[in-house]
């Protein structure tokens, strides 16, 4: 799909939809059911830098904050997600197997479970209404698709770009947010966004358990797809036209 704001900011990785269907996608990059090691975050660089879409269901979506990252819904149940974000739990830990190293120590995230409870009661848990949430590469998008949200992969000039294009047609200079969740929970903030009048655009991927799959330079920067298609509108006439935008481009 032609976009001059992708045009402009001449992305090295391609940006990658969310799309809510019940239409089950005909091939592509896909958890085995029941399994709870798959990383969400991992599939999402996947499908930009592979440029194959990846689908997922309620019965397929990796650990349990893929599955809430997604929008299935509050999935950590009785998980002690509070202890893995902050201080551990050796007894669970022992419970796991090799699966609980990490829960011994935890990941410190937080200073305590009592505050990584906070964060819990304080995320916008969202069930989506559709069987299927896909991720589709831009390559692959066509103007025949609807998408809920747009992820873009940006460095610091380019997410400086998004950044002052969101509030360009606003007058504003709140239209942007960076909430901490795992990696893939900038889908679900962007869900919670997309019901708003003047959403917000995330900026994510700062989970630093995962923050090893993609370069340290880059962040993502998630939008609901009406703002998307207002960042669109605004290209011509703007900043990313003027001789100071043109050139940070040389540097890339």
């Amino acid at each position: 799909m032609d976009s001059q704001l992708v045009n402009a900011l001449r992305f090295k990785l391609q940006p990658v939809a969310v799309i809510l269907t019940n239409e089950k996608p005909a091939e592509g990059l896909h958890f085995k059911e029941g399994s709870t090691n798959g990383c969400v975050g991992a599939m999402l660089v996947a499908v930009t830098k592979k440029g194959r879409l990846a689908y997922f269901d309620r019965n397929s979506f990796g650990c349990p904050g893929g599955g809430t990252g997604l929008g299935f819904g509050d999935r950590y149940g009785r998980f002690p997600i509070e202890c893995l974000l902050s201080t551990g739990n050796k007894e669970m830990a022992a419970m796991m197997g090799s699966a609980g190293d990490i829960m011994a120590e935890g990941e410190r995230f937080y200073r305590s479970p009592e505050q990584a409870a906070n964060w819990r009661n304080n995320l916008p848990f969202t069930d989506v209404p559709t069987e299927y949430v896909v991720l589709k590469p831009w390559s692959l998008l066509t103007e025949q698709d609807e998408p809920r949200l747009i992820i873009f992969f940006a460095n610091a000039d380019q997410l400086s770009a998004l950044i002052v294009l969101t509030n360009y047609n606003r007058g504003s200079n709140q239209s942007v947010a960076a909430p901490f969740g795992a990696a893939c929970q900038s889908i679900m903030f962007g869900y919670a966004e997309a019901e708003q009048e003047n959403p917000k655009g995330i900026i994510g991927f700062f989970d630093i358990a995962q923050r090893r799959v993609l370069d340290r330079e880059t962040l993502t920067f998630t939008v609901p797809y009406k703002l998307y298609q207002e960042m669109e509108s605004c290209v011509p006439g703007s900043f990313l036209e003027t001789h100071a935008w043109l050139e940070l481009q040389k540097r890339q």
